[in-house]
């Protein structure tokens, strides 16, 4: 989920750069035609270092230049702004897989609470696709201010948001589960309630 991300921000660069440009000399076709070469400069750097590139990366080079395109064409910034919503509509995708998170999780949360682990990976695709279609709403308004707060607080905020009230969650339905089960059975080890409330966990890593 780190990999997942870091692919994320990777994404947002390209139109973070063309937001700078854009905001600070006004001129759409100069700071669209810096956000291309940009993303073309990532894909190169990756070359360079030898760096695996995933189907993903091409995908958000060739929405920079197609998009990009579009703005130049049009005159109209909105296109490359709405551009981190398709990032996201991609990893929502990939998130409805079952079980994915599974393989992420420490041992004594996948073979706890599965069922719920399953069930939060549902609601991580949920979270990615609204997101997404927030990045659309705020960009079809075509206001800078209004889309920099929404992706530097209100996406950011979200994912945070998510990770904090997903570990607790998990915590409690772990600690829960097993006080229940050593309850049925007195004579189970206590070291696996020891375990359950010393439980730890960050964001996984692909």
């Amino acid at each position: 989920m780190k990999d997942v991300f870091a692919k994320l921000l990777t994404d947002f660069l390209s139109t973070i750069v063309f937001l700078a440009i854009y905001l600070t000399t006004g001129n759409v076709v100069l700071a669209t035609s810096v956000a291309i070469a940009g993303a073309v400069a990532q894909v190169i750097y990756s070359r360079v270092k030898r760096q695996p590139l995933a189907f993903m990366t091409y995908a958000s080079v060739a929405l920079v230049i197609v998009l990009g395109s579009v703005t130049l064409l049009t005159n109209d910034p909105r296109f490359v702004l709405a551009k981190p919503s398709i990032a996201h509509f991609a990893i929502g995708a990939i998130m409805l897989k079952r079980g994915w998170m599974l393989r992420y999780m420490p041992p004594i949360v996948a073979e706890t609470i599965p069922e719920y682990v399953t069930l939060a990976g549902y609601a991580w695709a949920a979270l990615m696709f609204a997101l997404g279609f927030g990045t659309i709403a705020v960009a079809a308004t075509g206001d800078l201010k209004l889309w920099a707060i929404y992706v530097s607080v209100v996406l950011i905020g979200a994912k945070l948001a998510a990770f904090a009230v997903q570990y607790v969650a998990f915590r409690f339905l772990v600690i829960s589960r097993i006080r229940a089960a050593h309850g049925r059975n007195p004579q189970a080890p206590a070291g696996s309630l020891s375990m359950a409330t010393k439980m730890r966990y960050t964001a996984p890593e692909a």
